[in-house]
């Protein structure tokens, strides 16, 4: 069976300091890319650049910073970056195809099935998919974020074998290597823990690395719908082909789970959750390790307002989250029936059809 790699650059691989496309890293990529399509690969291409592609064509002096500006430039862009991966792929015989994506297109089912089919038959054609954010109708605070949660989506969606994204860096270290000269590399994360996330930039961290906070995201993402995932560098020709021989430039994320459905990928990292529920140390066991439902019984308190058929948090004692899932009960339901046993709660609510807050099909863990 054919294997199936995703691959992520961005911007600041793409473009040059002035602004504009750098032809000569345009052509790298593909010919990079080719070599791994001739070899049995099917290969899928995740890309950012738009915006720096296009600000300089429309007028602007420096990248724009306010909304219709940018959204302006990535029209003007979109097109150049397009001609430039066509060019550059038609040079090996390998057509090249668009996919403009939101976060909310992820958010529908329908839409993504339909993406999913169209991408199938591009690839049983020997076409590659390029895939970007739809900048000229998205919003900032819907945007993936340089398209590393876009990358690790798609990897999820097409089931693939591997997610490389490209960085300018050569993996995450234990502190900035650029000032810091006894930094060490991981060259393997097995689990993304706090401390991960703490170098690469977490919350009240001062080590980050510029951008890897979003990397680690997506590759949280990714391994979790059961893609591993390279974060590294590809800059010298023959470097995609170590990467996936396990000897490339960068960090290896390793993951030991199973492909995630498409409802699980919104539930878990495209909803919004209305409320959060806070649970004992037996109902956080019972959903992590034994995958059941989530009782009334286990339900501690609750934060928020939500109904019947709303995504909430579920937290810990400790308040730290396990998951999310699409709950059963109106807020107001729950605040009478929580911590009660399942006998009590009939007893308390007439015409109950689910005796779960949260059943196990509309679960996602995320611990």
């Amino acid at each position: 069976m054919m294997q199936r790699i995703v691959v992520k650059i961005g911007s600041s691989s793409l473009t040059s300091e002035e602004g504009g496309l750098n032809d000569k890293a345009i052509s790298f990529f593909a010919d990079e890319l080719a070599s791994l399509q001739k070899q049995g690969y099917q290969v899928l291409l995740v890309t950012s650049g738009a915006v720096a592609a296009g600000f300089r064509k429309i007028g602007y002096p420096s990248r724009p910073k306010v909304l219709h500006e940018k959204q302006a430039a990535a029209a003007v862009g979109q097109a150049l970056l397009m001609q430039s991966y066509q060019e550059a792929f038609a040079a090996h015989n390998i057509g090249t195809a668009q996919i403009l994506l939101t976060r909310t297109d992820f958010g529908s089912r329908k839409r993504m099935n339909n993406a999913n089919m169209t991408v199938e038959e591009l690839l049983r054609q020997g076409i590659v998919p390029i895939f970007n954010e739809n900048d000229t109708v998205s919003v900032d605070e819907l945007k993936f974020g340089d398209n590393d949660t876009l990358s690790a989506l798609v990897a999820n969606l097409v089931k693939a074998n591997y997610l490389i994204i490209v960085t300018d860096t050569d993996g995450l270290y234990s502190a900035d290597p650029r000032s810091n000269p006894d930094a060490t590399r991981f060259d393997q994360v097995d689990e993304i823990t706090d401390e991960i996330y703490a170098v690469a930039g977490g919350a009240g961290s001062s080590v980050g690395t510029g951008g890897m906070r979003s990397k680690v995201d997506a590759a949280k993402i990714a391994t979790r719908g059961g893609v591993p995932v390279f974060v590294g560098k590809v800059s010298q020709p023959g470097d995609m082909q170590l990467t996936l021989q396990g000897h490339g430039k960068g960090t290896y994320f390793k993951t030991h789970l199973s492909s995630l459905s498409m409802k699980k990928q919104w539930l878990g990292f495209l909803s919004n959750p209305l409320g959060s529920l806070i649970v004992d140390r037996g109902a956080e066991e019972a959903l992590i390790a034994g995958g059941s439902s989530l009782l009334p019984v286990g339900v501690k308190s609750i934060e928020g307002h939500f109904h019947a058929g709303d995504v909430v948090e579920v937290l810990g004692l400790d308040r730290q989250t396990i998951g999310r899932g699409i709950v059963n009960y109106d807020e107001d339901q729950l605040q009478i029936i929580k911590g009660l046993p399942s006998k009590e709660v009939v007893n308390k609510l007439e015409g109950i059809h689910r005796l779960e807050v949260i059943h196990r099909d509309e679960w996602i863990s995320l611990k």
